[in-house]
C-alpha cells in the first residue's frame, strides 16, 4: 500500500452532493478541483500507509461530527468559487 492522504476521499465522495445544493455553481473540473483544494487545505490531513490504517480513517470518517466539519469546509469553498470561479463565462458548466 501507498502512503495516501484518506481526506482526498471523503472530500471527492462528499463534494457532489454538497453541489447540489448550490445550483448556480458551476460544476466544471476546474471548479470542482478548486473546491476540493480549498476544502483540503482548511482540514486536517488523515495519512494512512496500511490497510488496518484505511480502515480506521474510514470508521473515523464515519463521525457525525467529522462528517460535519468536512461539509461545512466544502460548503465554504463552495462560496469562494461560486464568487470567484477561475475560467471564462463561457466555460461555465451548472449541469
Amino acid at each position: 500500500m501507498e502512503i495516501r492522504n484518506f481526506m482526498e476521499d471523503i472530500v471527492s465522495q462528499k463534494i457532489g452532493s454538497v453541489l447540489q445544493q448550490y445550483p448556480d455553481c458551476c460544476r466544471c473540473d476546474q471548479c470542482r478541483m478548486d473546491i476540493a483544494c480549498i476544502a483540503l487545505n482548511n482540514l486536517p490531513p488523515k495519512y494512512v500507509s496500511t490497510h488496518q490504517g484505511n480502515i480506521y480513517a474510514k470508521l473515523d470518517g464515519m463521525d457525525i461530527a467529522y462528517a460535519t466539519r468536512v461539509i461545512e469546509e466544502i460548503t465554504k469553498a463552495i462560496e469562494i468559487v461560486r464568487k470567484h470561479p477561475r475560467h471564462e463565462a463561457s466555460q461555465k458548466v451548472l449541469a
